[in-house]
């Protein structure tokens, strides 16, 4: 996949951080800090924002706000180089963005709250669409769908930047699939974001080839080419 860069004249700038900008805008409740080092809560989200630039002193910064041992996790053009921190992840992925999304509602489509959490970490673990933690559900708006009085396939809302949401952890349990859930449950997603005057948008690992062109085919267009990146912290 040829790498893309950012178009200038596109309106989601904010995507090129969207933890960062969300930490500092609509999910500024949930930031943990350390000077000008930002994170979620490590039950909720991996993600931590480093400043564009960072300095000697938000190194330092980042090491205190993940402790010893601790991971620095972000999106972003390439896993950052710091000696000493071990590399721990290196996962190529896509960021995609809202093109043209045919967003609808859908009637079998159910809001999932904390009480559905434990089901919903059954399907998370069962389907591996990508993290999901206890506190996750928190961070958005989650839908799902119930067939045979269990949670099948869902969908939601994660990181927040101002005027954009994120869909994320959408998936199906296997013996579901085929039915067309999941792509139903993005535009219903979709549909709830557009209906707050935002923008949708999402990532997906590279290889997961199938769900981009899934992605494509309900309207959405790539943006730019993302590594998934860990770092972890020097033990001392």
């Amino acid at each position: 996949m040829t790498k893309q860069a950012p178009d200038p004249s596109d309106l989601s700038h904010v995507l090129d951080d969207p933890a960062r900008h969300a930490l500092l805008g609509p999910h500024a409740e949930f930031a943990e800090r350390v000077g000008d080092v930002l994170r979620y809560p490590p039950e909720m989200s991996f993600f931590t924002s480093l400043p564009p630039r960072p300095t000697e002193a938000d190194w330092r910064d980042a090491a205190k706000l993940l402790g010893p041992g601790g991971i620095l996790t972000a999106a972003s053009d390439a896993v950052p180089d710091r000696p000493g921190w071990e590399v721990v992840m290196a996962l190529p992925g896509v960021q995609l963005v809202d093109d043209g999304i045919a967003a609808a509602s859908d009637p079998e489509a159910v809001r999932l709250t904390a009480a559905d959490v434990p089901e919903m970490t059954a399907l998370v673990e069962h389907a591996k669409p990508g993290p999901f933690r206890s506190r996750t559900i928190e961070m958005g708006t989650y839908l799902g769908i119930r067939q045979e009085g269990r949670l099948v396939a869902m969908a939601g809302t994660r990181l927040h930047p101002p005027g954009h949401a994120e869909i994320s952890a959408v998936c199906t349990h296997a013996d579901f699939r085929g039915r067309g859930l999941a792509a139903r449950l993005v535009l219903a997603v979709a549909h709830d974001i557009r209906s707050r005057g935002e923008i949708p948008f999402l990532h997906a690992a590279a290889d997961n080839t199938a769900a981009i062109r899934l992605y494509e085919a309900l309207g959405f267009r790539l943006r730019r080419t993302v590594v998934f990146g860990g770092i972890r912290v020097p033990a001392e």
